[in-house]
């Protein structure tokens, strides 16, 4: 082939070779490895941590601001009723289940693995570098932040043992000592994220393995812990009826004590209930005074005493003659100073017709005018207020009722209705009109309510909060710092630094102490006590002792192996 159809070959193959050259230098994808590689590090990141750790707490804000199905349906349902349209958009975002909707155990989920991904690396990290020993000297002590230098016949062993007292890690080389100390900075460090990271496992386990339900007692009556005995139960969705502690109590006595006299008349001084409790069906019965803040605990599963009321206890004798009614009934505070309370007694079995009693309960009553009030919380003078009516109750619609509430819109007032009627007191009767029947006031009795708890990440999610606030003071007080100390031909040079931000006024003062310590440890005229051979100031066994580290003896540079940043 002739030169001019060498040169044309060439140049018709210059594009094609331009472009091989364009594909070897075009960029290769991560592809999935690479993908995953780069998730995992943006998941495990601290910024990421923050980011979730933030999204974790305003998720938490609905839960208080809109009412939640698990503590209370009663108002969810009412929710429901007053704003029909945005309760309706509110449950498709889950804001009535908070913490039990999807995006919320997303965000626990990815916190979770976001603090473990980060936290366990720095952990081996951590223990790598409290097994390194502290870095040579570098080769001109006074450039560091902290430098002085004095004369003296300080040999190393006595700057060694001086240091060793001040619990500084100590390795010896060539003329010289280092001397490194403030690990628990970084211990502190992740022991409180290790400590954050147990305290969210806690709580997980807790909302899945543990429960909390509430219960209203009246003295005499018993409890059993039975899912069917609850007024309330919300079990964690781990928990079956099998999972319950089979314990049992019944409430004896209940007894509140009032200040009877002075500006602070009528303020509850103590409550205290004597229950009887068989902590399973075959254990003997053992006698337990239950009081505020110190809760009934039966295996783990805690019962306080959170509140309580009277329970006026009635006889009803319906228009055929026949006892309709015969118990107690709860009533509720209506004024917390004087426990003037209001009562309910709803009697669907009464003939002909069906009866319903509205009732004000006056634990202490004084007339006050044409009016009757109580004033004092405590049963000195007990009556009650009765208000009848007779009709369908509207117990059989399928429609649910409080027990606390009468409906009275399709009921008939018996007799005369009056605002402050005459209060009966223990052992009175009233007769209804109309040949309705009759009610008796037949006495007193006291009703507590409690709450039952059972919660297996109780005790780690303590132990987690105390360990957190124990590294979080750790990682905020301890500050991690080096020393150096040089002897050569009697002069005695030390030098320090901080690693820690913000710490350099406090090791100023620290490192002048030092100083001070190491020139009484120097006697004046003593020849220089460097050794030559590199064997002194290790304690044996010990990481960097005597030979470990070695400075280059020409340059008087650090030994190999000694980051460039502590040079």
């Amino acid at each position: 082939m002739s030169a001019p159809d060498d040169l044309a070959s060439a140049v018709r193959d210059e594009p094609a070779a331009e472009a091989q050259a364009q594909e070897r230098t075009k960029p290769v994808g991560l592809g999935p490895i690479g993908w995953t590689r780069w998730a995992w590090r943006t998941l495990t990141s601290m910024r990421t941590a923050l980011i979730l750790l933030f999204l974790f707490a305003l998720g938490s804000v609905p839960g208080s601001i809109y009412p939640q199905r698990s503590v209370d349906p009663g108002r969810v349902a009412q929710y429901f009723k007053d704003n029909p349209t945005q309760a309706k958009w509110l449950d498709r975002f889950w804001l009535f289940d908070v913490f039990s909707s999807p995006w919320f155990a997303a965000i626990y989920l990815l916190l979770f693995i976001s603090l473990a991904g980060c936290v366990f690396p720095r952990a081996l990290a951590h223990l790598k570098e409290i097994r390194r020993r502290p870095p040579a000297a570098p080769r001109n002590l006074l450039r560091l932040p902290h430098s002085e230098a004095f004369e003296g016949g300080l040999t190393l062993e006595q700057a060694a043992a001086a240091l060793r007292r001040r619990r500084f890690r100590v390795v010896t080389g060539d003329g010289w000592v280092a001397a490194e100390k403030g690990y628990l900075r970084e211990t502190g460090n992740l022991l409180f994220h290790v400590a954050l990271l147990v305290l969210l496992f806690a709580v997980g386990a807790g909302g899945l393995f543990g429960y909390r339900g509430n219960v209203l007692v009246v003295e005499g009556d018993g409890f059993s812990n039975a899912v069917a005995a609850y007024d309330r139960f919300m079990p964690g969705s781990r928990v079956t009826a099998e999972s319950l502690e089979p314990f049992s109590f019944t409430l004896k006595d209940f007894q509140a004590s009032y200040v009877a006299a002075g500006e602070k008349q009528g303020q509850p001084l103590d409550y205290l209930a004597k229950l009887t409790v068989q902590d399973s069906p075959t254990a003997p019965p053992r006698e337990v005074d239950l009081k505020v803040n110190d809760p009934l605990d039966v295996n783990g599963t805690l019962t306080y005493l959170i509140g309580h009321g009277y329970a006026p206890t009635f006889r009803v004798t319906d228009g055929k003659g026949q006892v309709a009614y015969d118990g107690p009934v709860p009533c509720l505070a209506d004024d917390q100073a004087t426990y003037t309370s209001e009562c309910v007694i709803k009697v669907p079995d009464a003939q002909p017709t069906q009866l319903g009693f509205l009732a004000r309960f006056l634990p202490t009553t004084v007339p006050n005018g044409d009016a009757w009030v109580s004033v004092f919380p405590g049963a000195a003078n007990p009556t009650v207020q009765i208000f009848p009516f007779a009709g369908d109750l509207g117990l059989k619609s399928g429609q649910p009722q409080s027990v606390y509430q009468l409906d009275t819109t399709s009921l008939k007032p018996l007799g005369k209705m009056s605002a402050q009627p005459t209060p009966l007191n223990v052992g009175e009767t009233k007769e209804l009109a109309d040949g309705a029947g009759k009610i008796q006031f037949t006495g007193v009795k006291e009703w507590i309510s409690l709450q039952i708890t059972y919660d297996p990440g109780r005790e780690p999610a303590l132990l987690a909060a105390a360990a957190a606030v124990i590294g979080l003071v750790l990682s905020l007080t301890v500050r991690r710092r080096r020393l150096w100390v040089r002897v050569k031909d009697g002069t005695v040079t030390v030098g320090g630094l901080t690693r820690t931000e913000g710490g350099g006024a406090a090791f100023a003062e620290e490192f002048a102490q030092i100083v001070t310590a190491l020139r009484g440890d120097a006697p004046a005229g003593e020849p220089d006590g460097g050794d030559p051979d590199g064997d002194q100031g290790g304690e044996p066994g010990e990481p960097g002792s005597a030979g470990h580290v070695a400075p280059d003896a020409s340059t008087g540079n650090a030994a190999p192996g000694a980051r460039p940043d502590e040079e």
